[in-house]
């Protein structure tokens, strides 16, 4: 009978990045249809997600989370009671050339916070998500009292601050390097 060698303890399993299933495990249907095209005042987000070297991101995924035009949520921690009706999520890949759209409405302020998207980015070879926000150029006054955006060097801010389109805003988003979007540890 031979004897069992036993090594010592095991290690911890090393990190894995995330792996090319990202792409086809998170999207749906609705996924980019925050409201529905008729819906009054409705507005598209559109950007591209690019790596450090500039390159188009093609399998990654921008998630936002968002207020209805007058600043509250469909959800039960709304401190001034839910807002039926308003999903205030979007989700949607990015194609080939690292682009996504998102449709939606401007949201309202809430109590204490300029008019914003929380904007969340996923993709290959990240082990968390990259969490930012999207302010609007148009609230000047509320932007400059705006807690978050006002922590964020100045000369940093331009890389939160959507520009205006024909039908929305385009919201480009740099993962890495000269010109990185600006994001949040939460």
């Amino acid at each position: 009978m031979s004897e069992a060698v036993v090594a010592g303890p095991l290690g911890s399993t090393p990190s894995q990045t995330v792996g090319p299933y990202l792409s086809i495990g998170l999207p749906w249907a609705d996924g980019p249809y925050v409201v529905d095209a008729d819906d009054e005042g409705a507005v598209w987000i559109r950007g591209v997600v690019t790596d450090g070297a500039g390159a188009p991101v093609p399998d990654g995924l921008v998630e936002t989370w968002q207020a209805d035009r007058n600043g509250r949520f469909d959800h039960p921690d709304d401190p001034r009671g839910p807002q039926p009706g308003f999903r205030g999520f979007g989700r949607c890949p990015t194609d080939d050339d690292g682009a996504y759209a998102i449709r939606t409405v401007v949201p309202g302020a809430v109590p204490g916070e300029a008019p914003h998207i929380d904007v969340s980015v996923f993709a290959r070879g990240m082990l968390h998500r990259l969490v930012t926000r999207i302010y609007f150029p148009e609230q000047i006054e509320a932007n400059a009292g705006d807690p978050v955006l006002s922590s964020v060097p100045a000369d940093r801010r331009r890389t939160l601050i959507a520009e205006p389109t024909e039908d929305g805003y385009r919201f480009d988003v740099r993962l890495q390097g000269e010109g990185e979007t600006v994001f949040f540890d939460v």
